[in-house]
């Protein structure tokens, strides 16, 4: 198959934009990642993807005050002038609208850091230890309107151990997802191609 362009749109350090740019050098992974989109401008993955080659462009939403779809009417366009065939959400702490969401539904991934259903939203860790959870995880699911309630595409698990607080949890929860991330990704992309 021919790899799929891919966008990946971050707002922090990127480290799972890495691990799926370090996948992608493989020629026969199935996306190839052409741009790196990011809401905030100092954003430390703009760095990483710059240091590679890849252009990386900043669409602060903060210049868009609370009209989301002006703001994402630039995403939009800057995503359709790179020919973008996917999305990966790698990190990008935007709520999408639902204009934003139909427009990309079926082309667009998200990893979450709980075991999905379970946990959508924010401070997952923290929820699962005081749940008292035995296994925490991260999924990788399609986006859909609803925060964090697209089909599951695949999911990694750890034990939540005693005394483990939340920065522990996520310390150890991310070289997870980092393994995770680009597999489930190639999933979606071969998911995609057949359809």
């Amino acid at each position: 198959m021919n790899r799929l362009r891919l966008a990946i749109m971050i707002s922090g350090r990127g480290s799972n934009m890495e691990a799926i740019l370090e996948a992608a050098k493989a020629k026969n992974y199935p996306a190839d990642p052409v741009l790196v989109l990011s809401n905030k401008p100092d954003a430390a993955g703009l760095h990483v993807a710059e240091a590679r080659g890849i252009p990386a462009v900043v669409v602060d939403h903060k210049r868009y005050g609370a009209d989301r779809q002006a703001y994402e009417q630039v995403l939009d366009e800057a995503l359709n002038r790179a020919s973008i065939e996917m999305i990966a959400l790698a990190g990008f702490m935007r709520i999408l609208t639902p204009w934003f969401v139909s427009r990309w539904e079926g082309r667009m991934v998200n990893i979450h850091p709980s075991l999905l259903p379970k946990y959508p939203g924010l401070d997952t860790h923290a929820r699962a230890i005081d749940a008292g959870d035995a296994e925490h995880g991260c999924s990788v699911h399609w986006v859909t309107e609803g925060v964090d309630s697209g089909d599951v595409i695949d999911q990694a698990r750890i034990q939540i151990q005693p005394g483990d607080t939340p920065a522990s949890l996520s310390s150890r929860l991310l070289p997870i997802e980092h393994d995770l991330y680009p597999k489930a990704l190639a999933k979606a992309c071969y998911a995609l191609a057949d359809s």
